[in-house]
Order: C-alpha cells, then sequence, then structure tokens
C-alpha cells in the first residue's frame, strides 16, 4: 500500500510546550500559515511529564492575557524551602543564603500536562491542524539532502514484522520547514544530530533520570504553593541528584527526585534511591495517611549551554528538550522551552513571507543568542559542571558562581564524558542493596509502572532494539551486572537464567518512554526507537 502525503508550511513533531508555543506563535504571525502538529502519545499530555514550578515569562510572551484565557497556572510559589539530608535528619537552609535560582517568588506550581492540554486548546483554536496518537517515524529528505518532513509509522504491524489485517500504512507529511520537538533524546532529533553533524563543537550531552509520583494528601498536610527541594541522603556525595515536593491544587502534592545519569556505581538504581527517598521523615510526615494516585519518569537533558548543538538544518530545526533547553540550575525548562519555540517560529514566518523554504533558519540561533534565554541559560552554564565534583564542593562553588559573580565567571566549564561511558565495572565497586518497599510510601517498580497507565499492543515490533544481541550478557552482565535491570525504571529490562544460560528479556509493554536506557547503556548497544503512535504512557495531571 501506498503512503499518502499531505502538504504544509511547518510540520511540528511533538506535542510538548516548545512544539505547540512553536505552532501557535506561526499561526498568531499570519492565520494563513497552514500549521500541523503531530503527537506520539494518545492525546496532547499524555506523555507529558515535569516536576513543575514555572516561570510564567515565555508564557505571558506568548499569551499576555493567559490569566483571562484560563491559562491552568493557579498556585503561585507560597514558600521556598531547600533542605540538605542526612539518613536521619534534615538541614533547612536559611532562604537568605540561597543563590537567586532557587528562589522561586512569581513562579507557579503546575501541572505541565495540563498546560500542554490547554496549549493544544489554543492552538487548534488558531487553525493548528493537531493529530494525536501518531508517531513521526522517519524523517523525509529532498533530492538536495534537506528535510522535507516526515512519515509517520505504520499501524498493524506483527511483532515478527509482518502485516496484519489491521495494516495501515504511515502517512507523509511534507513541509516546507520540519521542526523537531520530541523531548529528551528525541529518536529523530538523534539521527539529526548525526546525519547533519549538529554536536560539532559542543560538549557531550548528559542528563538526569527524573522520577515523579502524584500524591493526593491526607488533610491538614497539604500547603498550596509549598516548594520543598532537598540534596544529599539518599546519594553518596559523589552522585549528582536531589529531590523535589511541590503542593499544587486539589490536595495534591507532586514529589520526585532525579539522579544525574552521570553516576559511576553500576549497581545504583534510581527507582530505589527515589524510593527510600520517601522514607526519610522529612518527606514522609507528608506522605504517610495519603494515597499514591500516579507514577511516571523521564530523561531531562541537562548539559546547558556548552552541550546544545546546532540547532538548524536545511529544511528544519530542533527546539525545546530536543536540544536540551532546560536550566538545570533553576530546575526549569518549560518556559525555556516555549521561548526556544517561538524564536523558531519567528524565524521560519519571517521566512515564509520572503518566499523561502528548505533552507537552514539562520535567524532562530541568531536570535537566540541576543535573547533572555540565552543569558538565562549563560548565567547557569557553570551549574552541572560544578555539581558534578560533588555535592559539597559544588554546592560551595556554585554559591560562589551565582551569589559572588552572578552567574557570570570569567571561565566556563566543560562536561568531559557522555553518561554512557561513566560506570565503572562491578569489580572495582560496592553493591548497593536497597530495603524492601513498605507499601505505604514506598513500592515495587511494577506495581508503580501500573499507575502510569502504560499500554503497548503486544503483538506490535518490539521498540527497544539491539545493534548486537549478544552485547547484554557477555559485556553488560559479565563486566557491569547487567545496570540495565537497574537503571530502568519500569522494569523492562530482565536477566533470567542467570545461573545456567543467562539472557536479556526485554519487556517492552511495560515502556514509559523516558529514553534513560538510549542514555545509559555503556556500549551504546541499545536503541530506542519510535513505537506505534497513542501507545506508551497515558499520565493525568502529571
Amino acid at each position: 500500500m501506498a503512503r499518502e502525503s499531505m502538504a504544509y508550511d511547518v510540520v511540528v513533531v511533538g506535542g510538548g510546550p516548545a512544539g505547540l508555543a512553536a505552532a501557535i506563535r506561526l499561526k498568531q504571525l499570519s492565520p494563513d500559515h497552514s500549521v500541523c502538529l503531530i503527537e506520539k502519545g494518545s492525546e496532547i499530555g499524555a506523555h507529558i511529564l515535569s516536576g513543575a514550578v514555572m516561570d510564567p515569562r515565555a508564557i505571558a510572551e506568548l499569551f499576555p492575557d493567559w490569566k483571562e484565557k484560563g491559562a491552568p497556572l493557579n498556585v503561585p510559589v507560597s514558600e521556598d524551602r531547600f533542605l540538605f539530608l542526612s539518613e536521619e535528619k534534615s538541614f533547612r537552609t536559611p532562604n537568605f543564603l540561597l543563590p537567586a535560582c532557587f528562589t522561586n517568588h512569581g513562579n507557579y506550581v503546575i501541572s505541565l500536562g495540563n498546560v500542554a492540554r490547554w496549549l493544544g486548546q489554543q492552538a487548534e483554536a488558531l487553525g493548528v491542524e493537531i493529530f494525536p496518537g501518531f508517531a513521526a517515524a522517519e524523517v523525509l529528505y529532498d533530492d538536495q539532502g534537506a528535510v522535507k518532513g516526515v512519515a509517520t509509522g505504520d499501524m498493524g504491524v506483527s511483532r515478527k514484522g509482518e502485516q496484519t489485517s489491521a495494516y495501515q500504512p504511515g502517512i507523509e507529511l511534507h513541509a516546507k520547514y520540519t521542526f523537531f520537538a520530541e523531548g529528551c533524546r528525541g529518536n529523530l532529533g538523534k539521527q539529526l544530530e548525526a546525519k547533519y553533524d549538529l554536536r560539532r563543537g559542543c560538549d557531550p550531552q548528559v542528563y538526569g533520570i527524573g522520577l515523579k509520583e502524584l500524591w493526593d494528601l491526607a488533610p491538614g498536610k497539604h500547603q498550596p504553593g509549598l516548594v520543598v527541594h532537598t540534596a544529599g541522603w539518599p546519594l553518596g556525595n559523589d552522585t549528582y541528584g536531589g529531590s523535589f515536593l511541590y503542593h499544587l491544587e486539589n490536595n495534591q502534592a507532586a514529589v520526585g527526585f532525579v539522579v544525574g545519569l552521570g553516576y559511576a556505581n553500576p549497581y545504583l538504581n534510581p527507582y530505589e534511591e527515589f524510593q527510600r527517598y520517601k522514607t526519610h521523615p522529612a518527606i514522609r510526615s507528608f506522605l504517610e495517611g495519603g494515597k499514591r494516585v500516579a507514577y511516571g519518569a523521564r530523561a531531562i537533558a541537562a548539559g546547558g549551554l556548552q552541550s546544545l548543538p546546532e540547532l538548524v538544518f536545511p529544511g528544519g530545526c530542533l527546539i525545546g528538550d530536543d536540544a536540551g533547553f532546560l536550566n538545570a540550575s533553576r530546575i526549569k525548562g518549560s518556559h525555556c522551552a516555549i521561548k526556544s519555540g517561538m524564536l523558531a517560529a519567528e524565524a521560519a514566518g519571517a521566512a515564509l513571507a520572503a518566499g523561502r523554504a528548505a533552507d537552514a533558519l539562520a535567524a532562530y540561533p541568531e536570535t537566540f543568542r541576543q535573547s533572555w534565554l540565552f543569558d538565562e541559560l549563560y548565567r547557569a552554564r557553570n551549574f552541572k559542571p560544578w555539581m558534578s565534583k560533588g555535592l559539597y564542593t559544588g554546592s560551595l562553588m556554585v554559591g560562589i558562581d551565582q551569589i559572588v559573580f552572578g552567574g557570570k565567571a570569567p571561565w566556563t566549564l566543560h562536561h568531559d564524558h557522555a553518561d554512557h561511558a561513566t560506570l565503572s565495572k562491578k569489580t572495582e565497586v560496592k553493591e548497593i542493596r536497597y530495603p524492601k518497599p513498605d507499601g505505604v510510601v514506598s513500592f515495587d517498580r511494577l506495581t508503580s509502572v501500573s499507575f502510569s497507565g502504560t499500554n503497548h499492543g503486544e503483538d506490535q515490533p518490539v521498540h527497544l532494539t539491539l545493534k548486537d544481541a549478544s552485547v547484554p550478557v557477555s559485556v553488560n552482565l559479565a563486566q557491569y551486572a547487567g545496570p540495565e535491570q537497574r537503571y530502568c525504571p519500569a522494569g523492562v529490562y530482565e536477566f533470567i537464567n542467570t545461573d545456567s544460560n543467562p539472557t536479556l528479556q526485554i519487556n517492552a509493554q511495560n515502556c514509559v518512554h523516558c529514553k534513560t536506557c538510549d542514555i545509559k547503556d555503556p556500549t551504546q548497544n541499545i536503541v530506542w526507537v519510535t513505537p506505534e503512535g497513542g501507545g506508551g504512557p497515558n499520565y493525568p495531571n502529571m
């Protein structure tokens, strides 16, 4: 069956804040622009997971009347607390000693999923054609090597790669410009970086894995707008990470934990570290008597300015976390994503008005360098490199960098290694043993996955592919104790028959699309490819 094709001025891949902001801005610039946005989740917001505290600066530029339009930024931050945790105690940093990046006056505690749904409604009202449940599986190129659009994945293909009775070929979406807004470690973005050598001259990207639960709190324990961040226990001094506890509306709180994926000990399990964290007295006191209602996980691009690739190439661009627009020092990315989408849209709008197509939108990186977003990321550029030096040294130097120099120290630190290159051999480290979950505030991994709404068609091709099927056992298990069975937050990877004939079993139906395996696999043997559209998690107000 031949693929049908549809043509637009701009096609946007991904329905997160960056992609939606870009589509909206294009329509604001000219209602005549034909704009199509596709989203692999079952609906807009289904795959959105973030803390989140939002700086409203960018959304206010996109919609100056966002309050009147009913944007779901309903809970202003009422209090900041920053705690250093030991195993049993907590030590609060006085707010007057906190760098400005850790304060949230004027920001809002939000569900980014609900913000994305609202942005989707605004986009459709402006005439953007939105197609949820359609996953972009292939980049299309013209005869000159420029991007000319994308093709959605075929539907109704069996695990054996055969067409079933439900087979439907993908659709080709052609565009004068294609925006890639797939989020962190985008499958197509990664291919584009390789094809056009977009990472030349920049540092390796570095990542974190963010795990999150949504809780209904017991009466009397909810403080709307309370923002709590912690550092320290349960992680060691040499492992980057920390937590968040954000009090939303409707008696709910978002509790989460971030572990930098540059960690060295292959026995470290980010999911179990998250569960341990919740048992700390300072955190447990908020959660006891409450009820967990949702769980999810997502990788975060935390390299900052030094790790941004070239943003443009013939026929398209990278926006949002597909490029790595996140301010790790502020623990915020949604305002960065929205601004990047707007900048790209303005460049494309000018190009379309001039009758151009399929060239590199040079105005996008140029206006980025002149924007407040560049200035913000420049001030934050040394945060992650300093924190990689260890919690105590890093905290001291970040304080000096931010308070003394205001983020404009006369030096720039760099990321030396990609995260997959940082694991020690199992013989070089001490095994970490984790406590069993108590079923009250800590839970087992597979039970947690059931709170993510994750679903994939059982007979579709496995979307977690191996370049060499022998490597998981011969290298990963033999040298690193099989780290994939620990760094995956959804129990996708499981070594079976370990006493006699060990093999790696891939439970692809559990995958929450976090991309951690694609990032942390020490041999880069695991490649995450796009599954059928509509699969994966179905997050509520995450």
